[in-house]
């Protein structure tokens, strides 16, 4: 291939090595332009010409293969004309051949050294503040586009969210102290929270220099290193002090620069306090040359666009600020007022800024009041030629009245970013009223979070927005945590239901900070996938990442497997599509391909957007999500969980306080008191009912997974608990009569026992009650079981009406209710264990014979039975239950359980126990197994007990105080080895036996505290007489015992005493304190605690068979037959409730009602209470002060009109008299004098600065009317 006619194909290497400078241009042709900065659309368009013209530009290689530097995938290559077509997902040919140049024209840049010396480069500030910037040094016609790329390319400047162009107030030599202030707590201020540009001249004078001040401040007060205030100088190269010391700047060597605070002149130092400084070289002949480049930098910056946090972008909005300003300043404003720029004038500084707001105020301003007030401005101005084209200049800019804004600090409380922002949608609203014109203004309000600006201006009826309008902006509020915004972008038209899809949803999930915990979950399971799919990540181009390596993006598989870790069944299918034809495979969004189901609207959007903002701990986002979707009390319980479950995985204190203290576990209990306070009936249906939006799970279950111990202790709860706790009995039934009825059956049939559901057992089946037209009807629905009862009569069957079969039915209806009732299994399995444990007392101490052929008998096989029943019983409550789970999973579950532990253990020593005792050699051994055992056995009636109001508290107080009994032994095991061995060592040093040294040194220590000391052991004076030895050999064979050691016994005794002292005083106190601080604390909580335990007891109970061991065999058998012959019975309906689907949804609607006038309570409350009632205060006063200052100034303005009234009756009079002097005559009669009281028009009121009356009044010092006067009041010439 020739080396000047090569295409670009396979293996062709392109340079742009024959332009030195970018292509068209050359240092001779452009000295002084800036050297270095590539630009990208020349670049392109000369990449594109180099193609067509078959130009040989080796600048890398590109071949087949070659990756896209955005997306890294591989670019589509023609085969057929051998050239590159680009990448298919992202970008077409031309956007590809931008990506590879402007990549290669930057390592072209870096080859060059474009650092040309005192082109580009650094500067170091000496002296007091030690600060370094960078400058660059371009001519006057520079193109800005060059500009911008150094500033935001080169130097890293992130695009601004603002621009702020100051300009005026270099003659502020002393600045007054309000004008400080908002250049301090305003510009500077607004500018950091908004990450905006100031743009200034850089010089170390007048505004400037203060400017500078307040930037260091804002540095010195800010915590982060990334929220900084970006001030760039533009200054003239002329007008700086010592510039030659810039010449010196290299690529690695800064120009060392001293900034001096010169008096006013024609030469300036820079100031330090800015970062980055554009130098401009003036042509002599072209003066204010740097003032255009401002103007035209900042209409370049106006036109690009910049993303602030989410998906969207806007451009970038550019204000100026006018502060004081010379006429000179005029022709400046004018150009900006041409590019549609917004200023904001600084009332009270001064010079044109006050004339311009004068000049508003009045709302005229024809050509002789401007003259004047410029002369009264500018008393030097008399001389200059320039005056009348100042005037016609300040006339054409006030007719842009949209384009300014005036703010006066003195008399408003506005913030300065506030200001800004309005000024900007004034300058937008004059212009358009179409949405899509507001929508730059509307982001800019969503990235400064001013929802009170976007309710005031934006959405204020003026202009018609459509859903589709605010779906850019509604995915950066989500995204960037505005929950105002979120709200307000839902009353004014946002459809969650339309607007939430499921690609939406997943990139919810990508924008999640990777310093979250959330992140790290998702990112765990993002990696187990990876290992599970065994997927090979293919390596993009070098110095690319595609966003697998970089930040993964995560599925709603991902999300879907977090949220099963938190509520288990509670989220069972959430994002997985289930194919009809095939219900048992699912299908999760695992694969980003999925387009058409990715663009499905999610079926719950409040809820997915309740548990995305949950999940990431975003309370105010997730509060105002859960009081807009429905099932309110299941959302909480499931909120509540989830914040609990990651608060003990939170690793960061603060998040972790923060999940603690949500309120979802209270919103969940008021919620359903309101329910329940406005029907108990549907607020017991609530807590049973399947939920649609959290798989079918009912309320009860979600509080039991979130462990919410103050729900089940609300009142509407327990009463439902007790309903279920008595089954078909009424609950006011008295326990006497239940246990006379347990022994003597035949009672059930009498009057003794009444049952609440005898009313509606003339239901004549289910399809009565599909209409659900009643009160009456919802009730019974709400009230019965869904299964019909197997001894109901079929409808229409005439012998089912004979009185043989009613009697039967009653007989037995009655039987199968009181037996099945929770309460009587209880009473049976209590009854039954307290006769096992008899059983097994008998066996153990009257009975227990030797191994076979002697033994067991006959009580003790019983037993052996008996314990085979229970354990059947344990069995089928751990693998034999109605849940659908797996085998481990059941177990796992069953073992989480205290007293199931309890159970697993006295079963296993049972079977050991019994195992032992077969065998003669460790027949003695079994027998102690077995007496362990029975402790175990007997310990187990503490659960049964927790059911008694008054025992079950006091249990749970016995735990807490078992955990302090724990920590006191430690403190009394030191002390009691510390003694015990010091005393051994010292009273039998002899005594080699081991059983021996630990019974004097652990078991006597022990006794010692309750009160056992043998002195005749331990005091010298008391020790008798013995025949002891020293011996080892005699002491370990037993003949004779060791001698005590005399020595030093008085240290033993002092030992003594203090241990004493330590142990029953110091710390049998302590451990009495600590029980009463126990007590104290956890008595005000054990109901919460007891009624949490009492659900468990009464859903285990429910869930076991009426017979008792071991008569529940019978049970078990029957249930599996019942079980080969038809689907098995379930008791959980009445935990469990599948609702009619009309009823269903007006239980919905119902709970919906309720959470409303819930939310409408705390809202009442909140502005009811005392700080929001001082702030109602504070803010009526400020509204009263405000009319007062209003006041004040209609005062002036009517003092001014009196005055200026008076003027003309004086002028009048003069020339009243002239004309009587004069010999004129006129035809026509004086007019007649008007009454006093004639109106005065509205229109002619403007109103005058005191100061203008005077010098109409000739106070001047001429002592005649000034210029203009009939001009200057529009109502003289009437």
């Amino acid at each position: 291939m020739a080396p000047n006619s090569v295409g670009i194909g396979p293996g062709d290497s392109l340079t742009f090595a024959s332009l030195p400078d970018g292509p068209g241009s050359s240092p001779e042709e452009k000295p002084s332009a800036l050297t270095g900065v590539v630009q990208l659309e020349e670049w392109r368009s000369f990449f594109i010409s180099a193609m067509q013209e078959r130009k040989d530009i080796p600048l890398g290689t590109l071949q087949p293969q070659t990756r896209c530097l955005r997306c890294g995938n591989v670019l589509q290559w023609s085969q057929e004309h051998s050239v590159l077509l680009g990448c298919p997902c992202c970008s077409t040919v031309d956007k590809t051949l931008e990506n590879v140049t402007r990549g290669l024209a930057r390592r072209v840049n870096q080859e060059k050294s474009h650092w040309a010396a005192g082109r580009v480069g650094d500067i170091d500030f000496t002296g007091s503040t030690k600060t370094r910037g960078k400058f660059m040094r371009v001519c006057s016609d520079t193109d800005p586009v060059l500009i911008y790329q150094m500033l935001t390319e080169e130097w890293g400047l992130a695009p601004p969210h603002l621009v702020v162009a100051l300009v005026g107030g270099d003659e502020l030599a002393q600045m007054k102290p309000w004008l400080r202030d908002t250049l301090r707590k305003g510009l500077v201020k607004a500018a950091q929270s908004t990450g905006a540009w100031i743009l200034t001249n850089g010089l170390r004078f007048g505004i400037t220099k203060h400017l500078g001040q307040a930037v260091r401040d804002h540095s010195l007060a800010s915590t982060s290193s990334k929220i900084r205030v970006v001030a760039i100088g533009i200054a003239p190269w002329n007008m700086i002090h010592n510039r030659e010391a810039l010449l010196t700047a290299k690529v690695d060597e800064p120009a060392a620069y001293k900034p001096h605070d010169l008096p006013h002149g024609s030469v300036y130092s820079l100031d330090s306090h800015h970062s980055h400084f554009v130098l401009v070289e003036e042509d002599p002949s072209r003066p204010g040359a740097t003032s255009e480049m401002r103007v035209k930098l900042l209409k370049h910056i106006s036109l690009q666009r910049t993303g602030y946090g989410g998906a969207g972008s806007f451009e970038i909005p550019v204000l100026c600020l006018l502060v004081h300003g010379e006429p000179k300043i005029l022709k400046r404003m004018y150009k900006g007022i041409g590019n549609s720029t917004p200023w904001l004038i600084l009332a009270g500084s001064g010079g044109v800024a006050d004339i311009l707001v004068t000049l508003m105020n009045r709302g005229c301003w024809d050509t002789d009041s401007v003259h004047e007030l410029l002369l009264d401005t500018f008393p030097n101005a008399h001389h200059s030629t320039d005056i009348s084209n100042w005037v016609k200049l300040i006339q054409k800019i006030l007719d842009h009245g949209h384009l300014l804004t005036v703010h006066d600090p003195e008399q408003e409380s506005s913030e300065l970013d506030t200001v800004i922002l309005k000024a900007l949608v004034k300058a937008c609203k004059s212009q358009s009223q179409e949405a899509q014109d507001f929508l730059d203004e509307l982001k800019l309000a969503v990235a400064w979070n001013r929802v009170d600006i976007a309710k005031s201006d934006i959405f204020n009826g003026d202009v018609e927005w459509k859903a589709c309008d605010l779906e850019e902006v509604m995915m950066d509020a989500l995204i960037n945590d505005k929950p105002d915004f979120v709200r307000l972008f839902v009353d004014n038209g946002v459809n969650l239901g339309e607007f939430l899809t499921y690609g939406r949803l997943q990139e919810l999930y990508w924008s999640v900070s990777e310093k979250s915990l959330l992140h790290n979950l998702l990112l765990k399971k993002y990696e187990e996938k990876q290992i599970l799919l065994g997927a090979a990540r293919t390596p993009g181009p070098p110095g690319h990442h595609p966003p697998e390596q970089g930040k993964p993006r995560f599925t709603l598989y991902e999300v879907a497997k977090v949220l099963k870790d938190f509520l288990h069944d509670s989220c069972k299918g959430f994002y997985q599509k289930i194919p009809t034809e095939k219900p048992a495979k699912g299908r999760l969004f695992h694969q980003q391909k999925n387009l058409a189901e990715l663009e499905e609207r999610c079926e719950h959007p409040w809820r997915d957007l309740f548990l995305w903002a949950v999940l990431q701990n975003r309370q105010q986002m997730a509060n105002y999500f859960w009081a807009m979707g429905p099932e309110a009390v299941a959302a909480a319980l499931a909120g509540c969980k989830i914040l609990k479950e990651m608060a003990r995985l939170e690793s960061e204190a603060e998040s972790a306080r923060s999940m603690k203290e949500a309120k979802y576990e209270q919103f969940a209990l008021d919620v359903f008191g309101e329910c329940y306070s406005n029907s108990e009936d549907r607020a017991y249906a609530l807590l049973v009912r399947r939920t649609h939006c959290w798989s079918k799970s009912t309320v009860l279950n979600l509080a039991t997974e979130a462990d919410a111990k103050s729900f089940f202790a609300h009142d509407g709860v327990q009463a439902l608990l007790t309903k279920i706790w008595w089954g078909a009995m009424t609950t006011d039934t008295a326990i006497s009569k239940l246990v006379v009825s347990f022994f003597c059956p035949a009672l059930i049939w009498t009057n003794l026992i009444k049952f609440s559901d005898e009313e509606l057992d003339n239901r004549n089946g289910r399809e009565q009650f599909v209409e659900q037209d009643s009160l009456d009807t919802e009730k019974a629905l709400l009230l019965t079981d869904d299964d019909d009862d197997p001894l109901d009569p079929a409808p229409g069957d005439p012998a089912a009406q004979s009185c043989a079969s009613v009697w039967w039915r009653f007989l037995l209806r009655r039987w199968r209710r009181f037996w099945s009732a929770p309460v009587t299994v209880f009473l049976g399995n209590v009854i039954m264990y307290f006769a096992f444990l008899f059983l097994f007392t008998y066996v153990l101490l009257l009975d227990f014979r030797p191994p076979p052929p002697a033994g067991p008998g006959a009580p003790e096989l019983i037993l052996y039975f008996w314990v085979f029943t229970l354990v059947l019983e344990e069995l089928r409550q751990s693998f034999f239950t109605d849940e659908e789970m797996n085998i481990l999973k059941k177990f796992k579950l069953y073992v989480e359980d205290n007293w199931n532990k309890c159970d697993m253990v006295a079963i296993l020593l049972f079977v050991a126990g019994v195992s032992c005792r077969m065998v003669d050699h460790t027949y003695e051994a079994g027998r102690t197994v077995l007496a362990i055992d029975f402790m175990v056995f007997t310990l187990r009636l503490i659960h049964i007990f927790a059911i008694h109001k008054q025992l079950g508290p006091k249990i749970i107080i016995v735990e807490r105080m078992m955990k302090d009994v724990f920590f006191f032994l430690f403190f009394l095991s030191v002390w009691l080895i510390a003694y015990g061995v010091a005393t051994q060592a010292l009273l039998h040093p002899n005594d080699p036996r081991i059983d021996w040294v630990f019974r004097r040194a652990l078991y006597r220590p022990y006794l010692h505290i309750f009160g056992q000391i043998p002195l005749e052991e331990i005091d010298a004076a008391r020790m008798p007489e013995m025949n002891c030895t020293n011996d080892s050999e005699e002491i370990i064979s037993g003949l004779r015992p060791p001698c005590p050691n005399v020595y030093a016994n008085w240290l033993v005794i002092l030992l003594l005493v203090i241990f004493l002292l330590v142990t029953n005083v110091l710390l049998l106190n302590l451990l009495i304190a600590m029980f009463s601080y126990t007590f104290q604390v956890v008595q005000g909580n054990t109901d919460i605690f007891w009624k949490f335990q009492r659900y468990n007891l009464i859903v285990e109970y429910h869930s076991r068979p009426a017979l008792a061991p071991p008569f529940i065999i019978i049970s078990h058998l029957s249930q599996i037959l019942f079980s080969l012959v038809k689907q098995p019975e379930s008791k959980q309906e009445h935990l469990e409730r599948e609702l009619p689907v009309g009823l269903d949804q007006r239980l919905i609607t119902w709970e919906t009602v309720q959470k409303e006038n819930y939310l409408a309570k705390l809202e009442r409350q909140h502005w009811e209470s005392s700080e929001e009632r001082l702030k109602s205060t504070s803010s009526k006063v400020q509204s009263l002060l405000r009319i007062v200052g209003g006041v004040k100034d209609q005062e002036k303005r009517l003092a001014s009109m009196e005055a200026q009234i008076r003027y003309c009756g004086e002028v009048l009079s003069w020339m009243a008299e002239c004309f009587a002097q004069s010999t004129l005559k006129c035809g026509k009669e004086a007019p007649n004098v008007p009454s006093s009281k004639a109106s005065i028009s509205n229109d002619a009121c403007q109103s005058q600065p005191e100061k203008d009356v005077k010098q109409e009044r000739g106070e001047d010092g001429t002592g005649h009317p000034g210029y203009g006067a009939n001009k200057k009041f529009p109502y003289i010439d009437e």
